[in-house]
């Protein structure tokens, strides 16, 4: 272990010196996020150091490459599986939270912390849905030059038709909402450590990942590949997290809710300003009646407008407040390896 962690140092200073090149066989991290992942690790984690193994043997990639596992404060056994596969094969590194901070949080953790120890990065999921052979394509177009790679579903039949109405919509209104997001794309994908360090300086606390990789820029290109069901435990990702995660990417990458409120404002006073006229007419002509129920219908439904738009104005403070202290993104208490 101490071997390895001089080598991996020694690799720090060369590539920080600029010296790595792309044909001489990349480094590659896997990044996987891992969350109450005791069923499924047992299952997935031999398939990615087969496929690491394969890569390596191909010259594709070089010897010095890692699986890394991150931890995301799960309850069950995930952490202890994780050292276990360290010990096992040096090709297995593992860092673990501090507590429960989300996916995209320990996304970015193992991210950062891989980036000045290799050439790219994949990230992938550890329920083994997405096809890890995509890998294959990913690599040779980082070697045609294209430094993000983003892995596409290229359809949707294994899934249920709430599941594929609820992904599409989600896309789709992320992409009406103004976010910068690839169709059918979660987060597998590979970044060059480059677009890593340019990432970096992407300070913010509510992450959206997918919206805020296309930000960074740099040639960029997709591999489509089909998706297949979760070999063991349960999805961590329910309906809604789904919301969750969209109204996220929205308020942290997009201020087009703020404009539809605005030009909401403007049709509703417009419309009041008739309706006003309207009423000082049949004041004026004596045809006024009293009515209790258009009453009580405008004003549930400007009250329910006006409660709708400061929430969504609220949405927005609070995540200023929360991005003004400025807290740590992620927390790294323990890793298989030293620092």
């Amino acid at each position: 272990m101490k071997c390895y962690d001089k080598i991996e140092k020694m690799y720090i200073c060369i590539k920080m010196s600029g010296k790595g090149n792309r044909k001489m066989g990349s480094i590659l991290y896997v990044v996987i996020p891992c969350y109450n992942e005791e069923k499924v690790l047992p299952i997935t984690a031999p398939r990615f150091l087969d496929k690491l193994k394969k890569l390596i043997s191909d010259g594709r990639i070089s010897d010095r490459s890692r699986i890394m596992f991150v931890n995301d404060g799960s309850k069950d056994s995930t952490w202890e599986l994780i050292r276990e596969l360290a010990e096992r094969d040096e090709h297995y590194v593992g860092i673990s939270q501090s507590c429960n901070r989300g996916h995209q949080s320990s996304l970015l953790a193992g991210l950062m912390e891989a980036r000045k120890r290799c050439d790219i990065t994949i990230s992938i999921d550890c329920d083994g849905q997405d096809d890890i052979n995509a890998m294959d394509e990913m690599i040779e177009q980082y070697n045609r030059g294209f430094e993000v790679v983003y892995g596409v579903r290229s359809r949707r039949d294994t899934d249920t038709f709430f599941k594929r109405f609820t992904a599409e919509s989600f896309y789709k209104l992320m992409t009406n909402m103004g976010v910068q997001a690839i169709y059918n794309h979660a987060d597998y994908r590979l970044i060059s450590s480059r677009v890593l360090d340019e990432l970096e300086k992407f300070h913010e606390v509510n992450l959206y990942l997918r919206g805020m990789v296309p930000l960074v820029g740099f040639p960029s290109t997709s591999v489509y590949y089909e998706r297949h069901e979760r070999m063991a435990g349960e999805s961590h990702y329910p309906l809604s997290k789904m919301i969750s995660l969209a109204l996220n990417g929205i308020t942290s990458l997009s201020i087009k809710p703020i404009r539809i409120i605005t030009a909401f404002g403007f049709l509703v006073t417009f419309l009041s300003m008739v309706a006003i006229l309207w009423a000082l007419v049949t004041w004026i002509q004596g045809e006024t009646v009293s009515g209790w129920a258009s009453l009580i219908c405008v004003v549930c439904f400007f009250g329910g407008a006006i409660l709708m738009s400061l929430g969504i104005i609220g949405e927005y403070v609070g995540k200023t407040y929360i991005e003004t202290k400025a807290r740590p993104r992620y927390i790294i208490s323990e890793r298989t390896y030293e620092e």
